[in-house]
């Protein structure tokens, strides 16, 4: 066997982590060479539009100059509105960090854990859409109409108490907050529980052996070494808020508190002429509000170093709450049911009655006024139709092209595999209102003009969302062994034949969640499909911004119903499947290893 520089250079044998990785001085496979132009031409289409909204930012016409920021700062309220960002990030990330930390803190910590509900309730905000959420909170807590705020007052009258409206007011900074934090929540529960279950429980014994109490042991061993997962919370929760659009557009025009979102979007969307410079300088704003709150995430990162944990961990003795096990366990569940299940039920009352009343005639409820609000009016079917069929072609291309770029990362040279798994997740960092801005600088004027078309929302629904596929599919190709794909390459299986028959089967589970998160997200989106969607190419995140505009609340509550009952049937659906998959993949690998 010949060697050179400690490299075989016999066929034979494997080098790198699989078998798919190109052999150095060799010429490349089909399947690999089809995988880089892939995984480089998304790349491209996630930096190109930001790169258009960067150089019409400051070199508008070619020449550097401030043409675009004298429209900028002449917008009125600009201060206002950058407070009112500025607050709403600080204000929601807080409430989101304490209330998904304390949620993780009893799931991970205590005795009060209720098994998988315990996992599975924090997150069950991620089912009901954010338009959804934000409609279905204003048809609660509305000062007059709100139905909740009709029971307050109904029952305040038996006690001899008269309210004529109110007591509650989501048209408000608090009401404002509230529905922001609880699409936040899930995300800090889901760092906070990973910081937890990786931390070294040793330590927290030690500091009980030496007589601290459980909740001194709390802030004084384990919240300092889960800074590095709150911070890495607080930015995912910047992001959020600056993505969100349908909060502040439902709640926060109504409050009359106005944010960068929508400004930008208002701007381009519902303005005649559009504002292009307007929006393209406020999102400069954005981005600078994303890299000082990463500039502060790194700091913590560096100063809690020393928080690190390695070796050899124990699993936590959970916390014995005694007779507050019982309460806090019914907390939980209380706080799914507040921030999921009556949103959801305002939904489905005002959609089943037709109109929108505190009075509800629950005898005259009827299937009638949902079908006649969204099946039977040509637009809004229109829009449904197209939603689907975006949200399905979307998610199936996403996720195989994800599954193919994973590979090529995992296979590339490092530095190469850097680059493009960077380059490609950048959107992801950035709120979804920056990169629809950029896309219509991109592409919707000549010389491509895809300005209303439905190409260019499934364009941009696939850079604004692959990288959350490419996060499934990650996970799914590293907990693959070199072993199968090496067996299958000594066999004389090619490249392309190895991926369908090794790598695929055993990366269903995981691409299968990673479809239904695609799914979800393209058929739910608002932000770009207000600022891409036009008259030619209707969907469903449009109509219900127009629908909001003409204050059809009824029509509002049916295409949040159906929204939200297509996104739960496929995240039920998946998770069955998964399991199902995940059978498959086991019985897959007994037969590729005979």
């Amino acid at each position: 066997m010949i060697r050179r520089r400690g490299v075989s250079l016999d066929p034979t044998v494997q080098r790198g982590p699989t078998a798919l990785r190109g052999r150095r001085g060799r010429r490349p496979s089909g399947f690999a060479i089809v995988s880089g132009v892939l995984a480089v031409a998304f790349a491209v289409l996630a930096i190109y539009p930001l790169s258009a909204v960067a150089v019409r930012a400051f070199f508008p016409g070619g020449q550097l100059n401030a043409t675009v920021w004298e429209e900028v700062f002449a917008e009125p309220d600009l201060g206002q509105v950058l407070l009112n960002t500025l607050l709403v990030i600080v204000g929601s990330g807080g409430v989101a960090i304490v209330v998904g930390s304390v949620l993780a803190w009893i799931n991970e910590r205590t005795d009060a854990k209720l098994g998988l509900f315990s996992d599975a309730l924090p997150m069950l905000p991620f089912l009901l859409p954010p338009i959804a959420g934000a409609i279905g909170w204003v048809l609660l807590l509305s000062p007059n109409a709100g139905l909740l705020n009709a029971m307050i007052r109904t029952a305040a009258s038996w006690i001899g108490i008269d309210i004529s409206s109110g007591p509650l007011d989501i048209y408000t900074w608090y009401g404002l907050l509230l529905v922001y934090g609880i699409y936040q929540v899930p995300l800090v529960f889901m760092m906070v529980s990973a910081g937890l279950r990786n931390l070294d429980a040793s330590l927290e014994e030690q500091s009980r052996v030496c007589g601290t109490g459980p909740f001194k042991a709390l802030f004084k061993v384990t919240l300092p070494a889960l800074w590095p997962s709150i911070a890495g919370a607080g930015l995912l929760t910047t992001w959020t808020a600056l993505g969100l659009y349908s909060v502040p557009a439902v709640i926060g025009t109504g409050a009359r508190i106005d944010v960068l979102t929508t400004r930008i979007v208002n701007g381009l969307a519902f303005s005649y002429p559009p504002k292009y410079d307007v929006a393209i300088g406020l999102s400069v704003f954005m981005l600078g509000f994303v890299a000082i709150i990463w500039w502060i995430q790194t700091r913590v990162l560096r100063r809690n170093q020393h928080a690190a944990m390695g070796g050899k961990g124990q699993r936590a003795t959970a916390v014995r709450l005694g007779r507050w096990r019982r309460p806090v366990q019914v907390g939980v569940v209380l706080y799914a049911v507040v921030t999921t299940v009556l949103p959801m039920c305002a939904l489905i009352i005002v959609s089943l009655n037709g109109y929108w009343t505190s009075n509800i005639d629950w005898g005259g409820l009827s299937l009638d006024a949902l079908r006649l609000a969204v099946f039977e009016n040509v637009r809004t079917r229109t829009a449904l139709e197209n939603s689907l069929l975006l949200g399905v072609v979307g998610a199936t291309v996403g996720i195989l092209l994800a599954a193919v770029i994973s590979l090529y990362i995992s296979r590339a040279r490092p530095r190469v595999g850097r680059a493009v798994d960077g380059a490609v997740k950048l959107p992801s960092t950035l709120a979804n209102v920056v990169i629809a801005v950029g896309f219509v600088l991109a592409f919707a004027g000549p010389p491509i003009d895809l300005g209303g078309t439905i190409l260019i929302l499934f364009l941009a629904y696939l850079a604004l969302y692959l990288p959350n596929g490419i996060v499934a599919t990650d996970s799914a190709v590293a907990q693959i062994g070199r072993e199968l794909p090496e067996a299958s390459a000594l066999s004389g299986a090619g490249e392309l034949r190895t991926f369908l028959r090794i790598y695929l089967p055993l990366m269903l589970p995981g691409m299968i969640v990673g479809w239904a998160l695609l799914f979800v997200r393209m058929v739910g989106d608002l932000t770009a499909s207000a600022i891409l969607a036009g008259t030619t190419n209707p969907v469903v995140g449009r109509q219900i911004l127009e629908t909001y505009q003409n204050g059809s609340f009824s029509l509002l509550a049916a295409l949040a119903t159906v929204l939200t009952v297509i996104s739960t049937v496929v995240v039920v659906g998946v998770m069955v499947l998964s399991r199902s998959s995940s059978r498959w993949g086991k019985t897959a690998r007994r037969v590729n290893t005979r």
